[in-house]
């Protein structure tokens, strides 16, 4: 049973809840004999304490927050240190771990996969960071294993950026706000909301951790809940989840839009600190006596059943049980929400094909990454195997430890050797299978995966080939369930098993003995080890006075993620060659975007180069003919750029490149109801574009011209409402709005960019 409260609530001894009402007060004073005002007691969170001491700004209001540790993986550290080299950095004044774990096989593109990694080897040289080699580790697990620590603050340039359990108050972001960390500079946010997830019971036998974060999902993301607040874990169920079960709740909270977790620790977080030798940064955390929370998830951990979240959203979700129950019903409705998603009239996408004798039959089960890899979730799932086969028709079972020390202690148990006598497959430390890299099924094939997203091509389709797929995520309990009864899908709590739950014990010597350990010890006479695809990111142009915008792409879906503005997997190998992949920009989603943005960019590049705007763009002069029957507007002064209006952009993966592919092709703006996720309006402010926002049904279409006139004085001078034109046969004027932007973001926009802010000091 999960329960979302309508208003506010005051945690007494982090048991005790009490709901803000106009009654509250005289309640506490009466049942505890204290009543703190609500800003007072705001301060009795975990998270509050956490973030005051990572504060420099003086002003909890507004805080400018210096991170403990900065990580990333080889899909994103290129293009950080790229721009903060650009931006002037000399070497890493904090610890930066940057880890190998999304391009480790090297499969795609040729040596420039590898030549990333020996770029980041010698860059940990250069400046002074940490280097973890392809396949010891994902990043989230290295960082679980040698960077958390109890009241400590780690930023990350990958989204699933999660060590809340660990007593860390971690955040996922797109590059550039790692830069500026880079640059000692501060990630300046206002003060979060903070929301309580009340844990109470424990679990049944079966239900894993991905089962109770599905069920948080389903309850929270469409409502938004807890979208960009911070999701406090608290109650007397957290005593009853292992440090492993937490660890696999907590790095799923990033699918429902949080802005980041912390839990309260207890002495099952105090032995994971000693099992991984660093006792030291183990600490107590807990609410006050008083804790006022903005909101509260109340989680009755015993009700929870296997879950199943359904293609094309972790939100979409089922129990299991009802699912096997209407089987008809359910996949018919999951087939029109696709035919949404997928929004291709050409692609034949069916759920109801895969019922063989009323039951589902999937053809793929993946326990894998920062969620499904760890040593819990995959010594059950052996357990639920053990004696059994998965078979030899069209169901496959793989299996990915999160890490090296993971992996051997797997071996050493029996376990590894369990798994493979089922059929099942091991693979390395890879988060291949999370994003389209790895495991791809069979066109029209439904994979069943502990991961970490659903979206649509996510595993490795492409729609514009006529290649379709699908992930439901579940929980590694029920894959093994599903694969012992060799592919039709099965809830662990169906299954007799007793679960063995052995000791873990790590070994730090593969970490010792491999990993290239460089902090505090930069060696400026070291050279960096550029490959081929490795590119300097094009010249931007700075904001001017006026300007004019094409709308190249109009996207009217619910949602649209990160992934569908530019897809991951075979890309990934571009990620390093900012041109190279701006190519694959929306090209799941709308192929004529690229093109149209690069015939719009010949204008701006004709402005800038002093060239004829007129012959590089010919359509753009009857545009400026009409403007001037109403303003002076000098298009030699006037910023030339393509916008993109979705509904609500931005949900799901950190990569600054959903943004920045849209500016390296000359995208200045988007227009949103609402951006989904805050990373995804961060990057776009760090890559100098226009977060507009316009909640009406908009005045414009795909094609459109539009006009906005002193666009540089309104974000200088902070106004509110921008005007702006629909030219056409005349000029129609509607006005946006810009959200709160900090002062530095003003500025960012106004230079251009993130690299054009620090150049210019």
């Amino acid at each position: 049973m999960i329960k979302l409260y309508d208003n506010g609530v005051y945690l007494v001894n982090g048991k005790e809840i009490v709901e803000d009402t106009p009654d509250s007060a005289a309640i506490l004073a009466q049942k505890y004999g204290s009543a703190p005002s609500k800003q007072e007691a705001a301060k009795g969170t975990m998270a509050y304490g956490i973030l005051e001491a990572h504060n420099t700004s003086g002003n909890m209001e507004n805080l400018q927050i210096k991170f403990d540790k900065l990580t990333s993986h080889d899909i994103t550290f290129v293009g950080i240190i790229q721009t903060a080299r650009a931006s002037g950095m000399e070497k890493f004044p904090i610890p930066y771990v940057l880890t190998n774990c999304h391009n480790s096989l090297c499969a795609v593109g040729g040596t420039i996969n590898e030549d990333d990694h020996m770029f980041g080897l010698s860059c940990a040289k250069k400046y002074g960071g940490m280097y973890v080699p392809p396949h010891q580790a994902v990043i989230h697990q290295f960082a679980r294993e040698m960077l958390a620590g109890g009241g400590k603050m780690i930023l990350g340039s990958d989204s699933h950026t999660r060590y809340g359990a660990l007593g860390t108050m971690a955040m996922g972001e797109g590059g550039p706000e790692l830069v500026k960390q880079l640059l000692n500079r501060t990630y300046d946010i206002a003060r979060p909301d903070v929301v309580a997830i009340y844990l109470t019971g424990k679990p049944q036998k079966g239900v894993g951790p991905q089962d109770i974060a599905l069920a948080i999902i389903g309850a929270v993301f469409h409502n938004g809940y807890v979208k960009n607040k911070v999701m406090e874990f608290v109650g007397d169920g957290v005593a009853n989840l292992s440090a492993d079960f937490r660890i696999g709740v907590d790095v799923m909270t990033t699918e429902t839009t949080c802005l980041s977790s912390i839990w309260t620790t207890d002495d099952q977080i105090k032995e994971f600190y000693e099992i991984h030798k660093r006792p030291e940064e183990y600490k107590e955390l807990k609410p006050a006596d008083v804790a006022y929370y903005d909101g509260m998830v109340y989680v009755d951990l015993s009700e929870i059943k296997p879950m199943i979240a359904m293609p094309f959203h972790p939100s979409n979700v089922y129990t299991i049980e009802e699912l096997n129950a209407n089987l008809t019903d359910i996949l018919e409705d999951v087939e029109k929400k696709a035919q949404v998603s997928l929004d291709n009239n050409h692609i034949k996408y069916s759920l109801k094909d895969k019922i063989r004798n009323g039951k589902l039959y999937v053809e793929q089960g993946v326990i894998a990454g920062c969620a499904g890899g760890g040593f819990e979730n995959i010594c059950d799932a052996a357990d639920i195997l053990r004696g059994k086969f998965i078979g030899a028709d069209e169901f496959s079972l793989s299996v990915y430890p999160s890490s090296q020390p993971v992996f051997m202690e797997l071996v050493k148990n029996g376990t590894i050797a369990d798994l493979m006598q089922t059929g099942a497959t091991v693979r390395s430390a890879f988060c291949g299978p999370c994003f389209g890299a790895g495991d791809v099924p069979p066109n029209n094939g439904l994979s069943i995966r502990h991961s970490t997203r659903n979206f649509p091509n996510r595993e490795g389709s492409k729609v514009t080939n006529g290649q379709i797929a699908s992930v439901a995520l579940m929980d590694a309990r029920s894959i093994a369930a599903t694969a012992a009864n060799q592919g039709y899908l099965t809830a662990a709590t169906d299954i007799d098993v007793t679960f063995r739950k052995p000791n873990y014990f790590f070994d730090s010597t593969i970490y010792e003995n491999r990993v290239y350990d460089g902090i505090g010890k930069a060696d400026p006479n070291v050279e960096i080890k550029f490959g081929p695809n490795i590119k300097d990111w094009p010249e931007m142009s700075a904001l001017t006075e006026n300007m004019v915008l094409k709308v190249v792409s109009e996207i009217h879906d619910p949602v649209t993620t990160t992934d569908e503005l530019i897809p991951s997997g075979e890309t990934s190998s571009f990620r390093s060659n900012p041109l190279g992949l701006a190519e694959f920009t929306l090209s799941r989603k709308d192929p004529e975007y690229v093109g149209k943005a690069k015939a719009v960019q010949k204008g701006e590049k004709a402005r800038i180069a002093g060239e004829d705007i007129f012959a590089a763009l010919p359509e753009i002069k009857e545009v400026f003919d009409t403007i001037h029957e109403k303003f002076s507007a000098e298009p030699r002064e006037t910023q030339i750029g393509s916008l993109i209006y979705a509904v609500k952009p931005g949900d799901g993966s950190a990569r600054e490149q959903a943004a920045s592919c849209q500016k390296v092709l000359g995208g200045m703006a988007n227009i949103a109801k609402e951006y989904a996720t805050k990373r995804y309006r961060s990057n776009l402010i760090n890559w100098g574009m226009l977060p507009f926002l316009y909640p009406d049904d908009i005045p414009f279409e795909n094609g459109d011209y539009i006009f906005i006139k002193d666009i540089k004085k309104a974000v200088q001078q902070k106004e509110e409402v921008i005007h702006a034109y629909v030219v056409g046969k005349g000029m129609k004027e509607f006005t946006l709005r810009l959200g709160d932007l900090t002062d530095d973001e003003r500025d960012i926009i106004v230079k251009g960019c993130l690299i054009n802010y620090y150049r210019a000091g």
